[in-house]
């Protein structure tokens, strides 16, 4: 127990200072700030100005309806223009105008309009000119067929439909939207997970048998207690990455409560179930040593770590898989292809949380996924270390999962 605490806690370590730790964290938090003031540091770009529109009335009857419209939510300035066309598009092209817009009325009165600009990549500030003329059309459309424009608008709103389930076992829309939000967010950290720590691991095996210091550990440690501790060293790095990230967003959330505090509550982070929290962390402990014990058992065939992630490609096509599968089942956790693959060792960490989360599915269900899956983990934890054993002290080109049967026939000889 002391040498698997050891390498443990020697993997930790020497991961946890690795400049690969440093500027991936670095460059995660950064991403994460950018994408938190994402909105200011489009304003600040952007500058205090008024985006400027001159409107032509040649119909001379539209310009003073259009400026008793109610805004659309843009932050453009729109000006009359008494000048001539040729004028106004000279003035856009000087940039003293972003945009000119024409306005007349059709054979039927109802209002048609023209676009100048001297590039037409602002589709946000065209979707605001069209809205805004929309509301023009529909009030003169209305008053033209004697209709209140009230009770056109009452019509045209959405029709309220409450969804309220009759299962006594089953959930409600508020706790569905809280749980697919908390599901979403644990199946994604989870895929993130494997992909970086598998391969992480993967390449680690590779690299210290590359090094020849593998032979010598392997002679003194168990092959299945130095695998683990190498695979439990690498969780509490991913754990403390984690956490660093967790902590952050935290604070960064609380900073800006007012702009995103509606976010916060899409996700059902204000309320979350602890028993949905719970299984996710169950699940995801379970889902990473699963893969993380495939990834030492394939690193272990490999020399070279440029080797590593060829070898460990069918991993991370089952994580891709099974992510996508979990994406569809997020929308239909009931169906059929859902129900089978949670019991499928490699798609249940996901599946299965989706079903738990979403679902109220029988307990001895979850006991049954959750069996295969800790079973599935033993067995290939004794495969593993029998494979690892071997494939340890295999040298040359290594690249394909055949080399498995001859790691396991070289452990037999030791």
């Amino acid at each position: 127990m002391n040498k698997f605490w050891l390498i443990t806690s020697h993997t930790y370590l020497t991961k946890l200072k690795t400049k690969v730790f440093l500027i991936s964290t670095i460059l995660i938090l950064v991403f994460m700030l950018v994408l938190v003031n994402f909105e200011s540091i489009i304003e600040s770009f952007e500058g205090d100005e008024e985006t400027k529109v001159a409107i032509i009335d040649e119909s001379g009857e539209l310009l003073d309806d259009l400026s008793l419209l109610p805004s659309t939510g843009g932050d453009s300035l729109i000006e009359p223009y008494s000048r001539t066309l040729e004028e106004g598009k000279s003035q856009v092209l000087q940039g003293e105008y972003e945009a000119l817009v024409t306005i007349n009325l059709n054979d039927e009165g109802l209002p048609e309009a023209t676009f100048y600009a001297k590039n037409i990549t602002d589709a946000e500030l065209q979707m605001e000119i069209q809205q805004k003329l929309q509301q023009l059309k529909i009030t003169i459309a209305t008053a033209q067929l004697g209709i209140d424009e009230a009770a056109m608008a009452e019509v045209f709103s959405p029709i309220a439909l409450d969804k309220i389930t009759i299962d006594d076992s089953g959930k409600s829309e508020e706790e569905m939207n809280q749980a697919r939000g908390i599901v979403y967010m644990m199946v994604t950290l989870l895929y993130i997970a494997v992909l970086m720590y598998g391969n992480l691991i993967a390449t680690d095996v590779a690299t210290e048998k590359s090094s020849r210091v593998m032979e010598i550990l392997v002679s003194s440690v168990s092959p299945i207690t130095h695998m683990f501790a190498k695979i439990v060293g690498i969780a509490l790095l991913g754990l403390t990455q984690i956490a660093i990230f967790a902590l952050i967003a935290i604070v960064m959330l609380q900073s800006k409560q007012d702009q995103i505090g509606g976010l916060i509550e899409s996700f059902g982070l204000h309320n979350a179930s602890f028993s949905i929290l719970l299984y996710g962390v169950l699940f995801f402990v379970l889902g990473y040593l699963l893969y993380a014990t495939l990834a030492a058992m394939l690193g272990s065939l490999v020399s070279r770590v440029e080797e590593a992630n060829q070898m460990i490609t069918p991993i991370m096509m089952l994580i891709v898989v099974a992510f996508f599968l979990a994406i569809f089942g997020m929308n239909v956790p009931e169906s059929q292809i859902v129900t089978i693959t949670s019991y499928i060792p490699f798609f249940a960490p996901m599946l299965m949380f989706i079903r738990v989360g979403l679902l109220e599915i029988p307990i001895w269900e979850v006991f049954l996924s959750v069996g295969i899956l800790v079973g599935t983990i033993i067995l290939f934890a004794v495969i593993g270390a029998k494979v690892y054993k071997g494939g340890v002290l295999m040298y040359g080109n290594s690249s394909s999962l055949k080399d498995i049967k001859k790691a396991m026939k070289l452990t037999k000889k030791e």
